[in-house]
């Protein structure tokens, strides 16, 4: 009888543990998703502040249309990438989209004392800090999951239930150049 108590309070703990891993899972999948949703947010910011900084180099600097164009198609690009690959690479080009147009801004001096230009830029500056902050909430959640799913015996749970590992917000190799922040100056 004592044989039957062991095996089942053997069994009782390892229920238990198997409950207590799993919600570990969901718990490390919904910070992630979380995570990817500031990320969302503060790129819908950015997405909503360019329209404006463009039109207001607009008037400045009508004859510059292909730096405009080439903001207006990464930003497009960008909030129509739906992975973190995609969007990682999408958001790359669209930053070196801006450093185009603020390249633009130089040339102007009015421009680069219009109010309305620099409160532009202020906030574009703030919103990268955002994204930054974000991207490294996100890579830290993801990191999380990762290393829960990979690790004994926590591989045990995340395989049996289906968790997969999640991506990481990088830059590749080839977007080096999109390392550096970007120039937000007059």
């Amino acid at each position: 009888m004592s044989i039957t108590y062991i095996v089942l309070g053997v069994i009782i703990v390892l229920a238990l543990w198997a409950v207590f891993a799993y919600n570990r899972f969901v718990s490390l999948v919904n910070r992630t998703k979380e995570a990817w949703a500031d990320i969302d947010v503060q790129l819908k910011r950015r997405y909503d502040l360019i329209p404006n900084l463009v039109e207001t180099v607009k008037g400045y600097a009508a004859h510059e249309s292909g730096a405009f164009e080439n903001v207006t198609k990464a930003r497009a690009a960008a909030m129509g990438a739906t992975t973190p690959a995609d969007k990682a690479q999408a958001e790359n080009m669209l930053s070196g989209a801006l450093k185009s147009l603020f390249a633009v801004s130089e040339a102007y001096p009015d421009l680069k004392a219009n109010q309305n230009f620099l409160q532009l830029q202020k906030e574009l500056g703030d919103t990268e800090d955002k994204i930054q902050a974000s991207r490294r909430f996100y890579n830290t959640n993801v990191m999380s999951l990762n290393t829960a799913e990979q690790s004994f015996p926590g591989n045990l749970i995340a395989s049996t239930f289906g968790f997969k590992p999640m991506d990481l917000f990088e830059l590749s190799e080839a977007d080096s150049a999109a390392r550096a922040p970007v120039a937000v100056k007059f």
